[in-house]
């Protein structure tokens, strides 16, 4: 471990990502060095722009794929595409992504001694029989559907995190992400939030699948970075794995009804057959995050929608 400075170096893996420049934000707003990887398949040397200068951020073009070797006292391992059009698109990378990533980041946290995150996902749980879903929840997944590359990846990251904390003592942290949006999302990365979005400020019709009465629970950015910090804050023998995301549900005809009021659009709503092992539910327990890290999400959605709709106006 690194010892002979008081201000922790840490790792970011996805650091140019969606999820990843915000974390790289907050953690370098705490005082801390934050050393960003990422191989720039999803993410995007914009999200980090603002960071490329300062004198305590560096960013590497890395594939977690294969190892890294450097010297940091934590890690947050966020590397792999997480929208269904990325990660279907080279589906065996993103497998590798997952497992091989997650052994790299591990083999490094084991040599240096760093503290390392995880961060795992509701896919996890898959299309759930028990709502909502807690952590104890073992899950109901396709493993061999067209989102198993996603899903069963992430699932064998947690068992590897988990084995190398029985078995080397590495300090874990895992959290199960739920539905995040915000600023800095990729516009075209076939999401809910931002393809409605987006359909609505190019006054296309808004694509709904099914007939629309499917759940999602939406987090905003800001709250799911307290949630991450404070998780990997935890006292040692915490591991998690930890639900992070916001329980209040709604349908994909709410989501619509809001995004079109907020942009002021005329689109009108196309529903088409909905995808194969598509979850009909999705709302996070989040009874151990508040018991825990004293976490509950404080942005109102239509706050969150209206800063996120500024953001993709942009791209229109």
């Amino acid at each position: 471990m690194r010892n002979y400075n008081s201000r922790q170096r840490i790792l970011v893996t996805g650091g140019a990502g969606f999820l990843g420049s915000h974390l790289c934000d907050r953690l370098i707003e705490q005082g801390n060095e934050v050393l960003c990887v990422d191989n720039l398949f999803t993410g995007a040397k914009q999200n980090i722009e603002h960071l490329l200068s300062h004198p305590r951020f560096e960013f590497i073009r890395h594939d977690v794929t294969f190892p890294l070797f450097v010297e940091v006292d934590q890690i947050y391992n966020l590397a792999c595409p997480a929208s269904p059009v990325h990660y279907q698109h080279d589906p065996v990378q993103t497998t590798k992504t997952s497992v091989h990533g997650a052994i790299n980041m591990l083999g490094l946290a084991k040599r240096v001694g760093a503290k390392i995150f995880q961060a795992s996902t509701s896919e996890v749980y898959g299309d759930p029989v028990v709502h909502p879903q807690p952590e104890a929840y073992w899950g109901n997944v396709n493993p061999i559907g067209i989102r198993s590359c996603y899903d069963e990846g992430k699932r064998c990251a947690e068992t590897l995190f988990f084995d190398y904390h029985r078995q080397h003592g590495l300090e874990i942290k895992v959290a199960r992400i739920f539905n995040t949006y915000g600023p800095r999302m990729h516009q075209n990365d076939g999401r809910v939030v931002s393809n409605f979005i987006m359909q609505a400020l190019r006054g296309e019709p808004i694509t709904v699948f099914g007939e629309g009465k499917q759940t999602r629970s939406f987090c905003f950015v800001d709250d799911l970075i307290d949630g991450i910090v404070a998780l990997m804050n935890t006292p040692k023998d915490f591991t998690g794995p930890m639900n992070l995301g916001n329980p209040h549900e709604m349908t994909m005809l709410e989501l619509a009804s809001h995004i079109i009021e907020l942009t002021g659009s005329r689109s009108k709503i196309e529903f088409k057959p909905l995808p194969s092992d598509d979850p009909t539910q999705r709302r996070p327990d989040t009874r151990l995050a508040e018991e825990m890290i004293g976490w509950n999400p404080s942005v109102h959605f239509r706050d969150g929608l209206g800063k996120t709709v500024d953001y993709f106006k942009r791209f229109v």
